[in-house]
């Protein structure tokens, strides 16, 4: 069970046209899970946390 999307896994997902647009994302969800005292990895987002911002999205 993968427990982090890449980048590349979130492009696809957001259908988005650069991996700079989807790393922007990433980059966005990771500094509000660090202002909640979460640790975070590069460059990867948790599963849940981004599903609870795209629920409309299905699991990849």
């Amino acid at each position: 069970m993968n427990h982090f999307y890449t980048t590349k896994e979130v492009q696809e997902l957001l259908c988005l046209g650069t991996s700079r647009t989807a790393l922007n994302r990433i980059q966005s969800m990771n500094a509000e899970l660090q202002a909640k005292g979460y640790w975070v990895e590069r460059g990867k987002v948790p599963v849940s946390y981004f599903h609870e911002k795209y629920p409309y999205i299905g699991k990849g």
